[in-house]
């Protein structure tokens, strides 16, 4: 079967005739063919005593050979008859002969095989006397035929044979692009889109360099990824393709080509890729279909990565965001807060330090609240320094990249940390900056403009919790204050009182009564009733500690209790209210005070008891003509 296979494609070139659409080719098939049957003919006595010519329909030699190799037969002296010998064979498609002067020309037709198209004629010229009859030139013009068809068969072949390659190879690189298009869209990550894609153009153009130049996203340590760098763009094509959206090419003077093309998706262009091909390369290399073809893929896939890796991203902020609001709300301390908003800051941009600072509107002063940093709490600061006084003037966050090289303003923060990345953001409430969040790096260009916007919506939501905590203590503080007094209410000063001798060893109580207070009421009015109240609670108030507790017991009667003090530093305390009140009160008011005290090994341990013991030596107090201090009983 094989054989019979052969044998017909044998038989179906042997039979295979030039066609109009040849005629292009024909000089060169001509000229080729020539040289074989003149190589072949040589021996001949002809080509001694004369010269043959091939010429084609265009009556132009395209080959001589033959007694005078060095001159073509349309040389001086037989121009004339040789053209006048071609016009004759093509107007009359017959043998021609005659003699003129000196020379000899006779020529004759060659057709194809199938048909009587002629496609050449072959001119014989030698000296008068010289004799070529029809036959015998005819004879010469069959061998000639049979010369040109071989050549043609054989580029014929040829011609199939790299057609076929082609198309192989064709055929080769369309599988080689889609498995690499397949390839690019099956990761979905940048990193590895940019590995894929390179690796990819490194086997499709194996002897050429290829480069990446991203215009964001640098990926350092690999060394065919490179920044985009816009520099001479009017002579760069890199600049070129990436701002006009187009591939661009050029050679060098050592004859290497360079291609430019844009790795663009549908939303932006993120680069250039480039290929440089070496002078002397296979010309299919430059293979610029394929090789837009594989940007264009890359580009679709480099944006899908980026959309995906985007979309994590965003995914994980809300995550964070959600889990940051959902602890920020359990909590309505607004010490709580400040230091939980820090150690989430720390963790999440994974800084080195972070200060959250509030500010304080009656001191007019930024205050630390908390921070990693042991040498920066409590400190403040004023409205109008370093990059707390800049959020406050500007109400906008502020990213800083190397505070060493541009340092804007003075930071104490910065300077004694020695960092030099920031990011900070301002808590707003009620429209108004409250506070500013400062997240800092040692390193410079550490934080991402993803940082940046993050802490912007993280500062949101630690505004609204420092803001509910705010509202929250606020409501507290008039619930459980004395709105005329600005001390304690009651029911809180019971509630505390409880609270410690549940954890307390013991303490004092201290009821203060305002001596014959119906009479200043009676003779100056409410008003300045009112007024002595509030005088006398400030005296109060100046006169105890910080962990003391005083409260409005009821009317003109006011209390305090001294969690760990014994009766004696009670006395001093009373002693010290009553000299008070008397001197300084206007109008002038005296007090009474009633003091007890509470122990672990008493029998009975309350605030009934405590109070009970206290009101009955106020009671004594008042009967022993008031403006006097008496000690109730433990008992």
């Amino acid at each position: 079967m094989v054989n019979d296979r052969k044998e017909r494609h044998s038989i179906w070139l042997a039979n295979e005739d030039i066609h109009d659409a040849d005629e292009p080719y024909l000089p060169a098939l001509l000229e080729e063919a020539f040289l074989e049957w003149s190589a072949e003919a040589s021996g001949m006595t002809a080509f001694r005593s004369g010269q043959y010519g091939i010429y084609g329909k265009d009556a132009k030699c395209h080959g001589s050979a033959g007694a005078s190799e060095s001159s073509t037969l349309a040389g001086i002296g037989t121009e004339e008859i040789v053209q006048t010998a071609v016009r004759s064979v093509l107007d009359n498609l017959a043998f021609y002969s005659t003699e003129y002067g000196e020379w000899f020309v006779a020529g004759t037709p060659i057709f194809r095989r199938h048909c009587d198209k002629l496609f050449a004629i072959l001119v014989y010229v030698a000296p008068a006397g010289t004799q070529m009859g029809e036959g015998e030139l005819g004879a010469q013009a069959l061998h000639y035929r049979g010369c040109f068809y071989r050549v043609f068969e054989r580029v014929y072949v040829k011609d199939l044979l790299l057609t076929q390659e082609r198309s192989s190879q064709e055929s080769s690189r369309r599988d080689e692009l889609f498995q690499a298009a397949k390839r690019l869209y099956d990761q979905i990550d940048v990193t590895s889109v940019l590995n894929e894609m390179l690796r990819s153009l490194e086997t499709l153009y194996p002897q050429s360099e290829v480069y990446l130049y991203l215009s964001q996203d640098y990926v350092e340590g690999d060394p065919r990824i490179r920044p985009l760098v816009f520099k001479n763009t009017a002579h760069d094509i890199v600049a070129k393709a990436f701002l006009d959206g187009n591939p661009a090419k050029e050679k060098d003077r050592d004859g290497n080509t360079r291609v430019a093309i844009p790795l663009s998706g549908k939303q932006a262009a993120y680069g250039v890729l480039c290929i440089t091909i070496s002078a002397g390369k296979r010309s299919d290399e430059l293979d610029l279909p394929a090789f837009l073809l594989i940007a264009d893929t890359a580009g679709s896939a480099f944006e899908n990565a980026k959309l995906y890796e985007q979309s994590n991203l965003l995914i994980n902020e809300l995550r964070l965001i959600n889990d940051m609001t959902k602890r920020l709300n359990q909590s309505l301390k607004l010490r709580e807060i400040f230091q939980f908003a820090t150690t989430e800051l720390l963790t999440i941009f994974d800084a080195d330090y972070c200060c959250v600072l509030q500010l304080n509107p009656k001191k007019d002063v930024f205050e630390v609240k908390s921070s990693n940093i042991p040498s920066m709490a409590s400190e403040t600061f004023s409205p109008e320094y370093g990059f707390c006084g800049m959020i406050y003037r500007t109400k906008e966050p502020l990213i800083i990249s190397d505070y060493w090289n541009t340092r804007v303003v003075s930071s104490r923060l910065m300077d004694n940390t020695g960092s030099r990345s920031l990011i900070a953001a301002p808590i707003f409430g009620d429209g108004e900056v409250i506070g500013v969040i400062l997240v800092t790096h040692k390193q410079q260009n550490f934080f991402s403009y993803e940082n940046y916007k993050l802490l912007q919506v993280m500062s949101t939501h630690i505004g609204l919790a420092v803001t509910n905590a705010s509202l929250h203590a606020e409501v507290r503080r008039m619930v459980i204050t004395d709105n005329l007094t600005g001390l304690h209410a009651r029911h809180y000063l019971d509630e505390q009182i409880q609270r410690r001798q549940r954890k307390d060893p013991f303490g004092s109580l201290i009821l203060v009564d305002i001596d014959l207070f119906k009479r200043v009421n009676d003779t100056y009015g409410h008003q300045v009733g009112d007024r002595i109240l509030i005088q006398v609670s400030r005296i109060i108030a100046g006169a105890i500690r910080q962990d003391d507790i005083a409260a409005r017991w009821g009317g003109e009667e006011l209390a305090i209790y001294l969690p760990g003090v014994r009766t004696e530093q009670a006395l001093r305390v009373a002693e010290r209210i009553r000299k008070q009140v008397a001197e300084e009160t206007e109008p002038s008011v005296t007090v009474s005070c009633g003091v007890s005290e509470w122990t672990f090994d008493q029998e009975k341990v309350s605030v009934e008891s405590l109070f009970y013991r206290a009101d009955m030596a106020l009671y004594e107090a008042k009967n022993k003509g008031r403006n006097c201090i008496i000690v109730g009983s433990s008992t």
